[in-house]
């Protein structure tokens, strides 16, 4: 494409390696997707189809790396990146190992010219990436697999359940996700900053948004951006004609790719169409773009930041229920069962003792949301505060480590 000396000549190139990546991810993620939903719509007018799903192994990684090659292509045909000749360079960039198995995302421009200059260690950025390694441990070990034991058992026993329990197991799996594929990023950033590469910030304390547009901001925020510029923002000008309608269309569009991009199942197509949906009022106040901030120097929010927070977390969780269950049907179930009187009984099975960790969690993230992670206190003159810190940490870890059951317990994303 690079040396393509007409458009026609590099609009058929791109299309040839678009049609490559996509239809391989296609093929190994959601031919049995097809498969299956062929059968089962056959099926509801009682027409039986003899066609059997295809055993297929994921490629680990498919999703991510398909992306950054995307956006690879897409870039050296709009000419804001000159392809690199280093093959050794080039599938690093594809293959970068902290990144590989569940992002974040980087495109080429922030992480080629890193890879062909000379790197040199730097004292003070390990320090820091050991800090967020180290937390990011702590949010998957001692958070995200503790609750995933809780969600798990909600989930998978949700027809004998209260609404009460089903509710409190939705809030631990919102906990759960984040703490889990955050956790992930934090340390994919942080071993990648250890050797020496600056990568994608992908969280931005998003329980704190006061919109769903701006959770989306602040979610796998490099999945976001990357939707956001090659998907939504073509659409968006595509459909400008058609007002607020066409942007309702490109937003609800890009929401639904990102929901089928995490899986083969209607759960996911569901759980993006509902977040673009969530979207519709911001686009008709006009405020879908607006972000209000919350003063970094105050210690509480205002009744109102907390109320918009609080409305914005419930949206989330809400949407989660289509996320975690294994089908529509079951989504639905749990829905009923959280809307029924028995919402108001006492949780069963539950580990109520889960809340105020939680809590706490929740404050000391607050506490420090305006850092690039949590574990961000060298502003702590006194060092033996720090390595209490550090200290208390990592045995808590070891503790958790030790004591649980570490065989089931593989990061969420991966397998998306």
């Amino acid at each position: 494409m690079a040396k393509a000396t007409n458009q026609r000549t590099k609009s058929i190139l791109l299309y040839i390696g678009v049609l490559a990546g996509v239809g391989s991810l296609v093929y190994f993620k959601y031919t049995n997707f097809f498969i299956t939903s062929f059968i089962s719509a056959f099926e509801k007018i009682h027409i039986i189809i003899n066609i059997h799903t295809i055993n297929i192994a994921l490629p680990l990684g498919i999703s991510f790396y398909t992306f950054r090659t995307l956006s690879y292509l897409f870039d050296i045909n709009k000419e804001k990146f000159k392809p690199t000749s280093d093959i050794v360079v080039f599938f690093s960039f594809v293959a970068f190992f902290p990144c590989l198995l569940a992002g974040p995302i980087d495109k080429a421009q922030t992480l080629i010219p890193q890879l062909l200059k000379k790197r040199e260690f730097n004292y003070e950025k390990a320090v820091d990436a050991m800090r967020q390694i180290l937390y990011g441990l702590f949010k998957k070990i001692v958070i995200a697999d503790n609750l995933a034991q809780v969600t798990n058992n909600i989930f998978d026993n949700y027809h004998h359940l209260p609404g009460s329990t089903l509710a409190l197991g939705v809030f631990y799996y919102s906990i759960e996700m984040y703490t889990d594929f955050s956790g992930y990023s934090d340390m994919a950033i942080g071993f990648a900053r250890l050797i020496g590469f600056d990568i994608t910030k992908n969280f931005n304390f998003p329980f704190f948004s006061q919109s769903i547009a701006e959770y989306w901001r602040k979610w796998h925020m490099s999945l976001t951006k990357w939707l956001t510029e090659y998907l939504f923002t073509p659409l968006s000008i595509a459909l400008r004609d058609y007002g607020k309608m066409g942007l309702i269309l490109a937003i609800i569009i890009n929401l639904t790719v990102i929901g089928i991009w995490h899986g083969a199942n209607w759960t996911f197509v569901l759980f993006g169409l509902l977040h673009g949906i969530y979207f519709i009022p911001l686009i008709l106040k006009g405020t879908m773009n607006k972000n209000k901030k919350i003063d970094p120097d105050k210690l509480l929010p205002s009744f109102s930041e907390f109320v918009n927070m609080l409305k914005t977390f419930i949206l989330v969780n809400f949407a989660f229920i289509f996320f975690r269950s294994d089908t529509v049907s079951q989504a639905f179930s749990i829905i009923r069962r959280i809307c029924s009187i028995s919402l108001i009984q006492f949780p069963q099975n539950s580990k109520p003792y889960f809340i105020p960790v939680i809590i706490v969690f929740l404050l000391v993230e607050w506490i420090q949301r305006n850092k690039q992670h949590v574990l961000q206190i060298e502003n702590i003159k006194q060092g033996s505060l720090r390595w209490g810190i550090y200290f208390v940490l990592f045995v808590t870890i070891l503790i958790f480590v030790s004591a649980g059951d570490q065989t089931n317990n593989g990061f969420i994303y991966v397998k998306f």
